[in-house]
């Protein structure tokens, strides 16, 4: 096994799960409203949404990695590719980040875990991000590659569940940090910046 990979992949999530988004900013503004058990919910929901977008990509991509090195390759080059339009997309887009509190609506613990459950498995950009992510961290000539797209995927949600749950518990002060500091969102911006293209370039150089 190839602890470095896994030490990157779990870097690299936690650098995508403390840039801002729909989910993370969906989390923080359930917290503010509602409080930070409601934002606690709502994480719940979303990582285990997780689950399923990883059980598509690891038997979906372990029969493809099976039958064809050139469609692997094929695979990692579009994943890379897409990883390095993110970027560009994020580089496009403001650096400002927008906080709409008034359009949060109050929601009980199951609502708000189902309502995050149901974001994330009916979002097919998920699965794409997973597929564009997960083939250039395959870690272990031993182990099957089902094994370990699960592996990455429960790492995966295990950094983003401490990630977005800090969001939750810190919510009041984030939110009023980043209110005070316009800088910011600059730092984030880039830094999302940076990591998309980082993580595209290792796994368009990754080996099998």
């Amino acid at each position: 096994m190839n602890f470095e990979i896994l030490y990157t992949f779990m870097i690299a999530t936690a650098a995508l799960s403390i840039s801002p988004g729909p989910d993370n900013i969906y989390v923080l503004m359930q917290s503010m409203v509602n409080g930070k058990k409601y934002g606690l919910a709502t994480v719940a929901g979303l990582m285990t949404g997780c689950l399923v977008h990883t059980t598509l990509v690891a038997f979906g991509v372990s029969v493809i990695i099976q039958q064809s090195e050139v469609l692997f390759f094929i695979i990692k080059l579009a994943g890379a590719l897409y990883l390095l339009f993110l970027a560009y997309k994020v580089w496009r887009g403001s650096a400002s980040i927008q906080f709409s509190e008034s359009t949060v609506e109050k929601k009980s613990l199951g609502q708000l875990f189902k309502q995050g459950f149901i974001m994330n498995v009916l979002n097919p950009k998920v699965s794409i991000f997973f597929l564009a992510f997960f083939p250039g961290f395959l870690f272990s000539e031993e182990l099957s590659n089902v094994i370990q797209f699960y592996v990455l995927g429960f790492i995966f949600i295990l950094v983003s569940f401490l990630v977005f749950g800090g969001i939750a518990i810190a919510a009041g002060y984030i939110s009023d940090y980043v209110r005070d500091n316009s800088k910011v969102g600059l730092f984030l911006k880039w830094l999302q910046i940076i990591v998309f293209i980082g993580i595209g370039i290792f796994i368009l150089f990754s080996e099998k």
